[in-house]
């Protein structure tokens, strides 16, 4: 069944009973019983043209699956595998209108910088490494309604309070597909951002590490690309097949 659905899945026209067996190893006769079974529960649908394709159940089923999924619990256990290779914290934010919401953080214990980055704190989008990620993700339009929306404001001397130079930092995160707050949040604070992706390829979160100004390490970079990539994966993410 999973062979048979698998195939199915990859097909993007119906397919033809000849092609499911050819493609699984089955006996036609097998094959053809499989999906009888399948079609009686609305997990494979069989046309008039005697071909095969995918369900209504199986959108049913995944929407269900979707709507139970917890993003903090999918997403802590590689927060805290990231966190034992930078030995910082690690933060797991989401949108909410025009700021970042922490759901989920990892302490390294080692800071006595009072930071923003709490569970259940939150911070103008432009001001974080993680807010910045889903700026970048908004079209040009959207951007700059943000920014006549809220006016940009700053809270160091180093925040984006310029619309053009929040411009330039949200090309380069786009080309990049990581972000970076260098104490535009808050004095001695940096972070490193990437981005935590659906099932439909859409940002879903931010994942980030945030240490003292002369702790943070750009070579984390590839460490928390990798820890985002992979939760997007535990999320349904499938990235685009190379053709």
């Amino acid at each position: 069944m999973m062979s048979l659905l698998a195939v199915l899945a990859d097909q993007p026209e119906p397919a033809t009973l000849k092609l499911l067996a050819r493609s699984t190893g089955l006996h036609p006769s097998t094959a053809h019983r499989i999906l009888a079974a399948m079609t009686s529960a609305a997990i494979v649908e069989r046309h008039d043209t005697g071909t095969y394709a995918l369900g209504i159940r199986l959108l049913e089923l995944g929407n269900l699956v979707k709507s139970r999924i917890n993003i903090r619990q999918v997403a802590l256990p590689y927060m805290q595998q990231l966190h034992e290779i930078v030995g910082e914290a690690v933060n797991l934010g989401i949108r909410h209108d025009d700021e970042i919401v922490y759901v989920e953080r990892t302490s390294s214990g080692r800071s006595l910088i009072r930071v923003v980055y709490l569970v259940g704190g939150r911070a103008p989008l432009h001001l974080t490494s993680v807010g910045k990620l889903f700026l970048a993700a908004d079209a040009a339009a959207d951007v700059r309604s943000y920014a006549r929306r809220t006016g940009l404001p700053g809270k160091t001397p180093h925040s984006l309070t310029q619309f053009d130079a929040l411009e330039k930092e949200l090309d380069k995160i786009r080309r990049h597909e990581v972000a970076f707050d260098n104490e535009e949040a808050e004095i001695g604070l940096r972070c490193i951002a990437a981005p935590v992706l659906d099932d439909e390829g859409q940002i879903a979160a931010g994942l980030s590490v945030s240490a003292p100004s002369d702790r943070l390490d750009p070579d984390w970079v590839k460490s928390i690309k990798a820890s985002a990539r992979a939760i997007s994966l535990a999320l349904g993410y499938r990235p685009p097949q190379r053709k």
